[in-house]
């Protein structure tokens, strides 16, 4: 399935991988499972074409399996200079490939505030999310010297409404065996089902600092490292590639681990 995706997101460079040390109980995607799981890549369309093409290469090496999957954590867009780019790449896989999923992250939820018209959400798109309405062409002075309203009309104009739609309907968490994939983490104690959606986003101090042994092991983006912080409860695999070009994912098979990165 991998090899048929080439035509979505073209040739890129190599990745690495490393070995994961060994957590404290030994978490399992399932038989017959090779997942792979992909950090926030902030607008960076040329390290997402790279990793994919990493990826390619990895799991054509470690041969047919019966369920291959794809996650993508959240935060597609901002700060990067295509978020429009990378949000077809992930639209074009999914359209694809029905075990390929996207999460929503923070960034996600504030472009769709923007894109609703909601003021808060347009005031804040407008600092934050520069860089995504450029590469959406929209115009600079409006971004800038614009009213609200004329913000929200030329994201209306330069956004592609399937674009809006992929958003709006992705998930905030996923579970496949003993993982957990969220955006940013969750809030310690409380019950999966229970989970605020917002925290599920946003969530930093609670979550990092904890020590609790979740129901699932999580994996997560949001909270920046310079390489993965892999502890006994959750694995942080945002390496702030917008800024440090170093874009990783973390694969997983049975109870095995490992990560690749441009």
């Amino acid at each position: 399935m991998f090899r048929q995706l080439r035509s979505v997101f073209g040739s890129g460079g190599e990745g690495s991988s490393t070995d994961a040390s060994a957590a404290s109980f030994a978490p399992s995607v399932g038989e017959g499972v090779r997942v792979y799981a992909i950090g926030d890549v902030h607008g960076r369309c040329d390290l997402l074409r790279r990793l994919l093409e990493t990826i390619v290469t990895d799991s054509e090496a470690r041969g047919p399996v019966d369920r291959l999957c794809l996650v993508m954590l959240g935060d597609l867009v901002d700060r990067g200079a295509d978020s429009a780019g990378v949000v077809d790449i992930v639209m074009a896989m999914a359209d694809r490939w029905p075990r390929m999923t996207c999460l929503m992250g923070n960034h996600e939820e504030m472009f769709l505030l923007a894109l609703r018209g909601d003021p808060h959400g347009l005031s804040l798109f407008r600092r934050l999310g520069r860089e995504t309405l450029l590469s959406y062409g929209v115009d600079a002075a409006t971004i800038e010297r614009g009213s609200d309203e004329a913000l929200f009309q030329a994201m209306m104009t330069q956004v592609p409404v399937a674009h809006r739609d992929f958003l709006e309907e992705l998930p905030n968490s996923l579970v496949i065996g003993d993982y957990l994939f969220v955006h940013a983490g969750i809030r310690p104690g409380v019950a999966l089902e229970s989970q605020d959606g917002r925290d599920l986003r946003w969530i930093r101090g609670e979550f990092l600092g904890s020590a609790t042994r979740h129901s699932h092991m999580v994996v997560h983006g949001h909270s920046i490292s310079e390489f993965v912080d892999e502890q006994p409860n959750r694995i942080g695999i945002d390496t702030g590639a917008y800024a440090s070009d170093r874009l990783t994912a973390i694969g997983l098979q049975g109870t095995g681990r490992w990560y690749l990165s441009t």
